[in-house]
């Protein structure tokens, strides 16, 4: 097989266009591992004539013309579909795709008249074989048609079914597709890989009282027997069949036009209509905003944004037809909170940048977006969350390189994971930092100008990166700020960060004016050998005490030395962590920088603070730092304001008192909940029960009163009772804050009564906000256990919604048993709904189980996965994540809980103390 490169970095598809294709290029490998098989039988017994998992390159479709008539009433769907073909070698056999589609007819439409294929089905591989009499020349195009069926998927992928519910109660039902990454062979027999574009006529059928969406704007409707109505669309432009979708509904749409002329629509079902002017408005302005930005013109005459209702990821760039979950589109000013209004834009951005950008450069384009929209602004930090996200999975020796090797549509599934998005968009972050913005982004456009429409390699964006540094452009001179000698090689430094897995650990030890460098890898393991033979060229940044300019460095060996200009109280590497790296500092360097955070924190920006939290407390884990030096950092909190370093510290606190709660050790684990509470209590009792503020204070205070109100903080408890009571007093009719409503939900939803009100305000509500504020809060309640079998069986939540429900079912103490036995229970059922190696499925894998610690449970766990079969999951690369993950947590507490009991037993005396002598005074 060959690599398949799913990375925000290249992405390998460039038609301006979004983010999978041409991902698989290339000829195939002798060492796919398919060709060592039996050679495979067709469902009639015959031999199939490929061995291979890969299509064949003998032939390459030029166009398709594709019909579809879905019936919503018996919820099937009838299609034909004739494709133009280009040989490329003499065959008589066509190999395509089709997943659980009836092909009533095979035929090869000859300038002599159609003639007759023997169709050959191999489900393993989701291969047809159309086998001719006639030999399909080199050189010559050929047409092939066939006519096919299926029902509409009970899945969220393929071309599936969707329902929603009226403010009547009626339940009417739709029909949407979700090709990405390898489901439009369940829609249409196709070429089903990202290589493979084509041009794409489609025409849809539908009755009077749906419409009819597809990424082209429609041409023309015509009228057939019957009363069906047949729309016809425009042929797109050259693109692979997983951007390929359409909608039959009966969505109604609000409009506008951009400055460039491009039509932007929202649809949305009718009683939800008047929740899209938010997201009309933000999709104007962030197109105009690429448009202008990067001086390419959106290449399609329409742009249409559409909520669906039942939609397993958050969002898909299809061309010209955005899909997105109802909350990731649906906006109310009078009920929707910061956050929402935060996230939809995010999601909105995203989607927009793959019509524009042409390569998953989405993070990049969204950072130049924030500089640009003001509420934006204060929360630019947002990536910083994710390299932590991402840090995470790839310490682990379970990790891949952000390019790798797949063999089957279930590894491709896996490779939409947070190493090859969230690692993809910090190790670009950290490009763009080393080449200068400007540079970057000279690189970037003359890769999409170069390249648009084409498929292309990793090495295509390096290089026109490099030469974004050539002194026409005027950035030779910035060189200088990294690297002297050798021409910069943009390919040779991205290939240690892209081709291989892991990240270092910059170890940094001050001798005066001199520092002593060394790189190896940050990984979490027993077994020191894996971490052998691992080097990056890291782009290090630092400031020092004497200084505040970003000084750089590029370490490209394993130790290295630099000199300061004069001795300084402290060094700080990875700046604001611009860098995809953890660092050490060795000596008194940790002691100086929590000397430094204790007298004067602001001496460091938000992100710099937060990132030595993170790395502190990581580097407990893998013995390079004690676990009192960690603990003592912390100790700033107390006084911190901002969201990235507040939310960093809960995010390292919180969970070793999780980890306690899976041990039944109720002494200690209150004793570190009491500590967390106690060093945030004066930031939490400041917050007002309002939304008002910036929304990075907005956000910050519905994570603080929250946390406050679940930990049974006084003051938050009583304000929190009062105003749900207050609130189901008025019916639900009373108009709560947006920010806090979820902190007085969850109060709300811990007795029964008020739980069963706040599920029969779920029931009937048409306010997406609001249902998701519900929905949390009753998952998290201790009488959450009602909650995932009416998730799953979708009738009133949303199954779209039941990985959020087990994940944070499995947070509370009393429900994480309940969640492990929900899973593996119905794991059959799971896996069918959300697809074999999805998010989906590996977030509910690892959300369950990654706070487990003890070696019961990790038996219970290692016995249930090693007993599914090859076909139900038991290679999932997040099973030998959740092995790691647990035998992690049961190193961390044997060897540091006693440490950890002694440190908060010298707080508490040190507090004790402390009131002893206020009451001498």
């Amino acid at each position: 097989m060959t690599t398949l490169t799913v990375t925000i970095l290249v992405l390998l598809h460039v038609s301006f266009a979004p983010s999978l294709a041409a991902q698989l290029p290339g000829n195939h490998d002798t060492n796919d591992k398919s060709s060592s098989l039996l050679p495979p039988v067709a469902t009639n017994g015959q031999p199939f004539p490929w061995i291979h998992m890969r299509l064949p390159e003998t032939v390459s479709p030029i166009h398709y013309d594709l019909l579809v008539h879905p019936n919503l009433t018996s919820l099937d769907f009838t299609g034909a579909v004739q494709i133009q073909l280009q040989v490329f070698e003499d065959t008589s056999t066509i190999i395509l795709h089709s997943k659980e589609l009836q092909i009533a007819k095979a035929e090869l439409l000859a300038p002599e008249g159609p003639g007759p294929l023997q169709v050959l089905e191999y489900p393993a591989f989701h291969q047809l074989a159309l086998v001719s009499d006639v030999l399909l020349v080199r050189g010559g195009t050929y047409k092939v048609r066939l006519e096919f069926s299926a029902n509409l998927s009970d899945s969220f992928h393929g071309f599936y079914k969707s329902s929603y519910r009226t403010t009547t109660g009626e339940v009417r039902f739709m029909a949407s597709t979700q090709f990405e990454a390898t489901s439009a062979r369940a829609a249409f027999p196709c070429f089903d890989e990202p290589a493979f574009k084509a041009n794409f006529t489609i025409q849809i059928r539908r009755e009077a009282r749906h419409i009819a969406l597809s990424n082209m704007p429609k041409v023309k409707t015509v009228e057939l027997p019957g009363g069906v109505l047949e729309d016809h669309f425009d042929t797109s432009v050259r693109m692979s069949t997983y951007l390929v979708a359409f909608i039959v509904s009966d969505f109604q749409s609000v409009s506008k036009t951009t400055s460039h002329g491009v039509k932007i629509s929202v649809y949305a079902v009718p009683d939800k209509i008047n929740q899209t002017d938010f997201a009309l408005n933000a999709a104007v302005r962030l197109l105009d905003f690429y448009d202008d930005y990067f001086d390419i013109p959106y290449p399609l005459p329409k742009q249409d944004l559409a909520a669906i209702p039942d939609f397993q990821s958050g969002a898909m760039e299809n061309w010209g037809l955005t899909t997105y979950r109802e909350a990731g589109l649906l906006f109310d000013p009078n009920k929707s909170s910061a956050s929402d209004k935060l996230g939809i834009t995010m999601v909105i951005a995203h989607e927009l940048a793959h019509q524009v950008s042409g390569t998953n450069l989405c993070w990049f384009i969204n950072q130049m977006l924030c500089q640009n929209i003001q509420y934006l602004q204060t929360v630019f930090h947002i990536l910083l969350w994710k390299c932590f996200e991402a840090m995470e999975v790839d310490s682990l020796s379970s990790s891949h390189p952000v390019s790798s090797q797949v063999d089957t549509p279930t590894q491709i599934q896996e490779m939409f994971d947070d190493v090859s998005y969230d690692k993809g968009a910090c190790i670009l972050n950290m490009l763009r930092d080393f080449l200068t913005p400007e540079a970057f982004k000279i690189g970037i456009v003359r890769y999409l100008r170069r390249y648009s429409y084409q498929n292309t390699v990793n090495s295509h964006l390096w290089e026109s990166l490099t030469n974004g540094r050539l002194k026409d452009d005027g950035f030779c001179s910035q060189e200088k700020k990294w690297y002297s000698g050798d021409q910069l090689d943009v390919r040779a430094i991205m290939d240690t960060w892209t081709l291989q897995e892991g990240f270092p650990l910059v170890t940094v030890e001050v001798r005066g004016r001199q520092v002593r460098l060394s790189q190896e890898r940050y990984l979490k393991t027993d077994d020191p050998s894996q971490t052998h033979g691992f080097l990056w060229q890291v782009p290090l940044t630092y400031i020092t005490s004497s200084s505040s300019t970003v000084h750089r460095f590029l370490l490209k060996t394993r130790t290295d030395v630099l000199y300061l200009p004069e001795e300084v109280e402290w060094v700080k590497f990875n700046v604001d962590m611009s860098g995809y790296y953890m660092v050490h500092y060795e000596g008194e360097g940790w002691r100086s920088l929590t000397s430094l955070l204790l007298t004067n924190h602001r001496a460091l920006s938000s992100n710099d603070r937060a990132s030595l939290i993170n790395n502190a407390f990581q580097l407990v884990s893998v013995g390079k730092v004690g676990l009192d030096t960690a603990l003592d950092l912390s100790l700033y909190l107390s006084k911190e304001t901002d969201i990235m370093p507040v939310t960093q510290g809960l995010g390292e606190l919180v969970p070793l008192y999780k980890l306690m709660e899976k041990r039944d050790m109720e002494g200690l684990e209150n004793q570190m909940k009491g500590y967390i509470v106690e060093l945030f209590r004066g930031l939490i009792d400041r917050q007002t029960w309002s939304d008002e503020g910036s929304v990075s204070q907005r956000v910050l205070r519905s994570y603080l009163l929250l946390f406050g109100s679940v930990r049974n903080h006084p003051p938050c408890v009583a304000t929190a009772t009062h105003l749900f009571n207050k609130w189901r007093a008025s019916d639900g009719n009373m108009s709560l804050p947006s920010d806090v409503s979820l902190a007085v939900f969850a109060i709300g939803a811990r007795d029964p009564e008020g739980w069963d009100f706040l599920f029969e305000k779920y029931r009937h509500s048409q306010h997406t906000s609001v249902k998701s504020r519900i929905k949390s809060a009753l998952s998290i309640s201790p009488l959450q256990h009602k909650l995932m079998e009416q998730s799953l069986a979708g009738e009133v939540m949303k199954t779209q919604d039941l990985p959020h429900v087990v994940i944070s079912v499995s947070r509370n103490p009393k429900g994480y048993k309940l969640a492990w036995d929900f899973l593996r229970h119905n794991w059959h059922t799971l896996v069918k709904k959300f697809d074999l190696g999805s998010h989906s499925i590996s977030g509910m894998v690892t959300g369950v189980t990654n706070q487990y610690s003890t070696r019961e449970m990790l038996d219970e766990v290692r016995g249930f996965f090693d007993s599914l079969s090859e076909e139900t999951g038991s290679g999932l690369r997040c099973i030998q994540q959740t092995y790691e993950s647990i035998e992690e947590n049961i190193r961390w507490m044997d060897q540091h809980l006693p440490q950890l009991k002694a440190w908060l037993d010298r707080q508490a005396q040190g507090a004790r103390t402390e009131t002893r002598g206020h009451e001498d005074l």
